[in-house]
């Protein structure tokens, strides 16, 4: 798989397989009770594949699988590489937080730009969110970084699992 440098801090991805999708969960579940490389948990339509707590750092990724089936059509397995959903959520929650302030600091500048006031304050305070954003941006491609040979073990380990349910 290819980790290409688009602004996509959670890459997707989709399959189709020819294999009922009770089997592949089933191959999931028995495949987390014979190693300890991952740490594997379902839960309906849903397994995620995780990496051990005594390896994990801030950015390590899950890789999150669903698996489907429509009517007469194969099989769909749709991948989702992403951090922890607390530090996404944290990250997320961030983001909005100084979107919401630079807005704010936006409007302060134009009232004061139409009163005729000091607009410095508020313009300096644009600047420093839009800096912090940015680094906030720059820290979560940090992150993936941080994570991307996690992620190419987290995938291999998916074909392999995959393949081994395929062959059989």
């Amino acid at each position: 798989m290819e980790l290409s440098n688009d602004i996509v801090l959670r890459p997707r991805f989709s399959l189709e397989l020819d294999v009922m999708p009770e089997k592949l969960l089933s191959a999931f579940e028995g495949v987390a009770q014979t190693q300890s490389d991952f740490v594997i948990s379902r839960i309906d339509d849903h397994v995620f594949i995780r990496i051990p707590k005594s390896k994990q750092h801030f950015w390590s990724p899950q890789l999150h699988l669903e698996i489907y089936k429509i009517e007469e059509q194969p099989t769909i397995l749709r991948g989702l590489f992403g951090p922890n959903p607390t530090v996404w959520t944290l990250f997320m929650f961030l983001h909005f937080i100084i979107a919401t302030l630079f807005i704010g600091a936006g409007i302060w500048m134009y009232t004061n730009i139409s009163l005729k006031a000091p607009f410095t304050f508020p313009l300096v305070s644009m600047i420093v969110l839009f800096i912090f954003w940015f680094l906030l941006y720059f820290s979560g491609r940090l992150g993936k970084e941080a994570g991307k040979k996690e992620m190419k073990a987290l995938h291999t380990f998916m074909y392999e699992t995959l393949n081994q349910i395929i062959s059989s």
